[in-house]
């Protein structure tokens, strides 16, 4: 009776775990084209029992509840106000001096040997624990920059606190392996410029080499849920395309605008250009753009305007589509007003990769801590960060404990941060990340499980874009 008990749970867990796969994909389309390659997922996902993964490793451990304990009065006595000082001195991205200052002297207090201007950007880090000892190579990546906002720089994402929840992590961690003579290294990677995309900070940091050898790379970031990914291709805000477009005229006065062409116009056509297409578009893609140059005076033709657009889609496929109809959008403006347009693709950001055995024992340390706010479904597929170039190389997970009650990039959320609510979310963060740490660093078997998913899902990319390029095919126009 037991047995057939046992063998009934294990179906139904099968059953929930193929339908949660079948529906990672963020879109009806995605899901439908890539069938197979989400059969392939989803039998990958069952062989590893992750439901069965998550009660061992969250079940009873002395040695892991020191860590949480360490990592916790960290948050409490020090790093808790580090952070509401940060919050209260915002710097927009790559001019992060001081936020950087405070972070790296409390590390180096803290024995780690600290690199800045990493990667040749000046307000990144690299901070190594002098005491590590090989492998694993556990990598805590954190953020500071502010948000740019009409009235300055202001912390609308809770970045401020980023930083020292990887700080608690990782002098838990580096603490406890170093008492115990376990072999593992503890990095801090910092992290300048996140929200100054694409491309971010992060891609440029790994394209230079600075996260090589690292086995796993966590992060938390803020959210007003409680939160996980599920498995699959994906990025937290879509698949992008930076494109800024520059319009060249000529300039006259105003009185006599005929004798030049107005940039300006050129510049205006394009955002008109760009609704009147709108209805060709799928329902998920998303452009976003603002005049960033629009001339100097009223009374001179302007001859030079520029706009920044981010265009985004749930997949790169359809993103090529969507990018090429934006580009002749402006050609068209360009054309219309005699003007001429230069066209930069200036950065991108794409798909990373999100494995179960690390999301869904991070959201049961989440909820073991005491998270709020939470959702008991996962999510869409998304790497650990926004570029998706690091977590499609690199298996990780991004740390999401409710700490506001208000939606991102808001100035309510920044005040959230310095209450009873974004300190919560914080300290729990920082108890799930040191916890996740712990099994990852003194478990191999877990290590093995989380590099079998990871690799397992990654060589299924290729065939998820050819299954996507053979369904977006774009009509057919015919010459009259």
């Amino acid at each position: 009776m037991r047995h057939a008990t046992a063998r009934r749970i294990a179906v139904i867990l099968g059953i929930a775990i193929t339908s949660h796969t079948l529906q990672a994909q963020e879109t009806p389309t995605e899901r439908e084209a890539a069938r197979d390659v989400l059969r392939k997922m989803a039998s990958l996902e069952q062989s590893l029992d992750v439901p069965g993964l998550v009660a061992k490793l969250t079940g009873p451990n002395g040695a892991r509840d020191q860590v949480v304990a360490r990592a916790k009065e960290l948050m409490d006595k020090e790093l808790l106000a580090m952070g509401d000082d940060i919050t209260r001195h915002p710097e927009i991205g790559f001019e992060e001096t001081r936020s950087v200052g405070v972070l790296t002297d409390w590390l180096k207090a803290h024995d780690f040997e600290v690199t800045i201007g990493v990667a040749d950007l000046k307000t990144a880090f690299v901070a190594r624990y002098r005491r590590s000892n090989g492998a694993p190579n556990l990598g805590i990546i954190v953020e500071y920059d502010a948000l740019r906002g009409t009235k300055g720089a202001f912390h609308g994402d809770q970045h401020s606190t980023q930083g020292p929840i990887g700080l608690a992590a990782a002098v838990a961690l580096a603490e406890y392996l170093t008492k115990n003579g376990l072999p593992g290294s503890v990095t801090v990677y910092g992290a300048p410029g996140e929200e100054m995309m694409p491309p971010n900070a992060k891609t440029v940091m790994h394209t230079a080499g600075a996260f090589a050898g690292a086995d796993i790379l966590v992060r938390s970031h803020a959210s007003s849920a409680t939160t996980r990914p599920a498995p699959g291709f994906g990025t937290c805000c879509m698949n992008i395309n930076g494109t800024k477009y520059t319009f060249i005229g000529a300039p006259a006065h105003q009185l006599t605008a005929w004798n030049g062409r107005n940039a300006l116009t050129a510049v205006i056509h394009l955002f008109t250009n760009i609704d009147a297409i709108r209805s060709n578009l799928r329902p998920e893609a998303r452009i976003q753009g603002v005049i960033v140059e629009g001339g100097s005076a009223p009374n001179v033709v302007p001859d030079r305007t520029v706009a920044d657009f981010y265009i985004r889609y749930p997949d790169a496929i359809y993103l090529e589509q969507i990018t090429e109809m934006v580009d002749n959008a402006a050609r068209a403006a360009a054309l219309a007003t005699g003007t001429r347009v230069v066209i930069d693709h200036y950065g991108k950001d794409r798909d990373g990769i999100a494995v179960a055995t690390l999301a869904e024992v991070g959201f049961a340390y989440m909820k073991k801590y005491g998270a709020t706010g939470v959702l008991p479904e996962p999510g869409k597929p998304q790497g650990y960060e926004e570029t998706g170039s690091v977590s499609s190389d690199i298996p990780g997970l991004g740390f999401s404990a409710k700490s506001s009650n208000a939606p991102n990039h808001t100035y309510e959320m920044e005040a959230d941060a310095l209450t009873d609510v974004g300190h919560a979310g914080f300290v729990t963060d920082a108890q799930s990340m040191a916890a996740l740490l712990f099994d990852f660093a003194t478990r191999p078997e877990y290590r093995t499980l989380v590099k079998r998913e990871f690799e397992g899902i990654k060589a299924l990319f290729a065939e998820y874009q050819e299954a996507l390029r053979k369904t977006y095919i774009a009509p057919r126009v015919p010459v009259p």
